[in-house]
């Protein structure tokens, strides 16, 4: 009987516990331990880019490491995000655009489960970035299915939003030999 008896998180549990977690569809995750050197190098590099490239839009902000509630049960904190609105707290909704850096504990919750997370949420884009492959593996959402765009080394690509469009280099977010 006990094999059978499942927790449920919402919203409101994760905002009284401790260290760091994400809560999916009510089941808890442990974040990793504090990002690698090179994972947190990559998304301040694709942070900068963000940023720099919205300099001109009034609606759109690039953020990075901050906890996004999508509805009473779930809270991800993607590694780097673009929201095209101005939330009071905390983000309530999808993002447009998400990157997620892959570590190595977290690799098939970011490929996997984030990636239906984030299609059933709206998310427009979402990038899986690949520390040691230096590819960047690019979804963009058509029709409710994430549609892959291409794996990106050291191409350009113009992400398109309703208020503005964004100009990305992923060759600059790579270390450089």
């Amino acid at each position: 009987m006990l094999a059978h008896y499942h927790e449920h998180y919402t919203v409101s549990d994760y905002e009284a516990w401790e260290g760091d977690w994400e809560l999916i569809e009510g089941n808890a995750y442990a974040m990793a331990p504090s990002p690698s050197f090179t994972h947190q190098k990559l998304s301040l590099k694709i942070a900068r880019l963000l940023d720099e490239a919205l300099d001109g839009c009034n609606e759109c902000e690039a953020v990075i490491e901050m906890d996004v509630a999508l509805g009473v049960d779930t809270v991800v904190r993607p590694d780097v995000m673009v929201l095209c609105y101005t939330p009071r707290e905390h983000p309530n909704r999808a993002p447009d655009i998400v990157f997620e850096v892959i570590s190595p504990a977290t690799a098939k919750r970011d490929e996997i489960l984030k990636f239906e997370l984030y299609r059933q949420e709206g998310v427009r884009y979402y990038v899986i970035v690949y520390p040691d492959g230096q590819k960047a593996k690019c979804f963009r959402l058509h029709e409710g299915q994430y549609i892959k765009i291409g794996d990106f080394f050291d191409e350009h690509y113009r992400f398109e939003l309703d208020k503005c469009s964004i100009d990305f280099d992923f060759g600059f977010i790579w270390p450089k030999s």
